[in-house]
């Protein structure tokens, strides 16, 4: 198989991909998260059912697709600061540069997707999954970083900390969006809050998972 042949073939299954999910999220907007089928997510995106479960195995990821961006950005951010960097100030500039980009991660959406999320149980449950593999990943990540022990207790509880401001952020973006904020002034609280935030860590955190 030539390179351009498997590229037309990426290029067609990202595609088709984007068209479920841009078809889902129109119909999960209109109806309502929890009274939308798969059926009628393939019907309107022309595929069959089979092929939307394929690409989404979870109806709640039809919604949230960006999952892995999600659960990994932690972890990749800590992985790849600089040298002198802790794992603490490397997430804090992270943040805040999210915040400067209205980052859709952080929690960045219109007043209707916000709405479409805290409405349903399904994906508030899903969420908290989100949040909580996230907090798997950067354990993985610091534990790695920091030569820990085999079950060492402290890369889960730094990570723990770390995602917990994450997470209060993450609802505080939800909560101002739903109260008819702007971005820019959701993200003038966000800085700010931030900046608090992660400031509360410092004391413990400060020198932990620093790069040499």
């Amino acid at each position: 198989m030539s390179e351009e042949t498997m590229g037309l073939r990426a290029l067609k299954k990202r595609q088709t991909r984007e068209n479920i999910a841009h078809q889902a999220t129109r119909l999960f907007l209109e109806r309502g998260f929890d009274r939308v089928t798969i059926a009628e997510v393939a019907a309107a995106a022309q595929v069959a059912k089979m092929t939307v479960t394929n690409y989404f195995p979870r109806k709640e990821d039809l919604a949230l697709d960006l999952h892995e961006t999600f659960v990994a950005q932690p972890a990749a951010t800590v992985a790849g600061r600089a040298p002198g960097e802790s794992a603490l100030a490397a997430l804090r500039r992270a943040f805040l540069d999210a915040v400067a980009r209205r980052d859709p991660v952080i929690g960045f959406s219109g007043p209707e997707f916000a709405r479409m999320i805290v409405e349903s149980p399904a994906l508030v449950a899903r969420l908290r999954e989100f949040h909580e593999e996230r907090e798997d990943r950067l354990t993985a990540c610091l534990a790695k970083e920091t030569g820990a022990a085999p079950g060492s207790l402290l890369p889960r509880l730094a990570a723990a900390q770390l995602i917990g401001v994450h997470r209060v952020l993450f609802d505080e973006t939800l909560r101002r969006t739903l109260a008819g904020e702007s971005h820019d002034a959701i993200a003038g609280a966000l800085a700010r809050a931030g900046v608090d935030a992660f400031g509360l860590l410092e004391p413990a955190l400060a020198g932990y998972a620093v790069r040499r």
